[in-house]
């Protein structure tokens, strides 16, 4: 049995404010928790409705009912396993590398996308502005599918950061060169820029180069998703190597 002040604990971590507060975040999906809990990400709980179906060993294992978990969930129908994690301090910033921008992301499926091509392409340091929607968000985590764990991800003044910067920057822009035939140097900062504004004047001014994807067709797109700009920019990186 969950006591209320425990599911009232966990409910209140839907909101970043609580989340802040009591360092803890909230990750649905057996594939996402067995992930975390492979991981250097230490668990505060995780709640099972069938421990038959979650074959991890967790000291923290609570059985509950499918009724007490619904109550924890964010989702309509929650899905047998919700997990509590304690939140990850960010690791200093390397630069020997590239390293990864984002400008005002305000969506969470998109910030959880480009989390998991940060994993997939091993960028291994995402730096955020402060505006930028949370990555402990659940919508941001359940679309990130456990690369949360394997990507330092830090919230910063991102004019201050890219002021003190040694690397060069390449920032996202319609107008910019096409990345195909771009030189695209060993290590540097590729920034994204926000869903409907792109890069703001603040960031522009530190980019010290403007590429883009081309568009190819005639159609009326005005740009492509940020998730799957980064994708592509990501690979030109990866494959000029």
């Amino acid at each position: 049995m969950v006591v209320k002040s425990e599911l009232k604990l966990i409910k209140s971590l839907q909101q970043k404010k609580y989340r802040n507060e009591h360092g803890l975040f909230v990750i649905e999906g057996k594939k996402a928790l067995e992930e975390l809990l492979a991981s250097v990400i230490l668990p505060y709980k995780v709640y099972v409705t069938n421990t038959a179906n979650f074959n991890v060993k967790c000291d923290c294992l609570q059985l509950v009912s499918a009724k007490e978990l619904q109550q924890m969930s964010a989702l309509k129908n929650s899905n047998g396993v919700l997990g509590v994690f304690h939140i990850l301090p960010s690791e200093p910033i390397g630069f020997k590398d590239w390293i990864l921008v984002l400008d005002g992301i305000q969506d969470p499926g998109n910030l959880g996308t480009i989390i998991r091509l940060c994993d997939w392409f091993g960028i291994s340091s995402l730096v955020c502005s402060q505006d930028t929607v949370d990555c402990y968000n659940p919508k941001v985590l359940q679309a990130t599918m456990g690369s949360i764990a394997r990507v330092n991800i830090s919230y910063t003044d991102l004019s201050l950061f890219l002021q003190g910067n040694i690397l060069p920057v390449y920032g996202s822009f319609m107008n910019g060169a096409s990345v195909y035939e771009s030189e695209l140097p060993e290590k540097g900062i590729l920034v994204m820029g926000n869903e409907g504004n792109g890069i703001s004047d603040a960031v522009t001014q530190f980019c010290t180069y403007g590429i883009s994807v081309p568009q190819y067709g005639k159609a009326t797109t005005e740009s492509l998703n940020v998730g799957t700009a980064s994708a592509i920019l990501l690979n030109e990186i990866r494959r000029k190597e």
